[in-house]
């Protein structure tokens, strides 16, 4: 079998992210063969600097280039709501917002037995060990309207509500089957507005 032309190279990594396939990348890919060097350039750095340069919030869990990240680190921002989110995309798509001003905690997924990820792989050892350095009176769940998404926000609040704080859960304003990411932001912010007591 001969070798991969660069052109069929690139094709090959970009058909290999999320929701593009082959037509999408072969478009893509003569995009950046008819682009001006210095696009290019500028590309591939801002690839290496996301990948050099990016890592997790030791305190949130949600990505940050440093550490606490700047929504943790603002004196601004009440710590005691914090918005527990799914992942990372999920605390852009709720900033996009603007309404929300506290904190956030990000799980890094969901409760999926059959997929093996169990409470031990999430990061709600972590989010209820911030419960009383951060005096927290109320946790938003946020995480997405799917089974498995449900199936964690009762965990939450039944790992949660012993500690006595409020645990209330955003409103359905989130079609069923959605992701908070790809939700528009009056969308997410009537579903923030419309939180209720689990």
């Amino acid at each position: 079998m001969g070798q991969l032309s660069a052109l069929s190279r690139l094709i090959e990594e970009l058909a290999r992210l999320p929701g593009i396939g082959e037509k999408t990348a072969t478009r893509l890919a003569f995009f950046v063969l008819r682009s001006e060097r210095s696009y290019t350039d500028a590309l591939m750095a801002a690839i290496r600097c996301v990948k050099d340069e990016t890592r997790q919030c030791s305190i949130c869990f949600s990505l940050t280039e440093r550490d606490p990240c700047d929504i943790c680190d603002d004196p601004r921002r009440p710590s005691d709501v914090i918005c527990v989110v799914e992942d990372h995309a999920d605390v852009m798509a709720v900033e996009r917002v603007g309404d929300f001003r506290g904190r956030y905690h990000v799980l890094q997924g969901t409760l999926s037995p059959l997929d093996g990820v169990g409470p031990d792989q999430l990061t709600l050892r972590e989010l209820e060990g911030r419960l009383g350095p951060e005096q927290v009176r109320e946790v938003i769940v946020a995480t997405n309207p799917t089974a498995d998404g449900e199936a964690t926000a009762l965990y939450v609040a039944k790992l949660l509500k012993p500690h006595g704080v409020r645990v209330t859960r955003i409103a359905h304003g989130l079609p069923a089957g959605a992701d908070i990411e790809y939700a528009d932001s009056v969308t997410v912010g009537r579903a923030l507005e419309g939180r209720r007591e689990m």
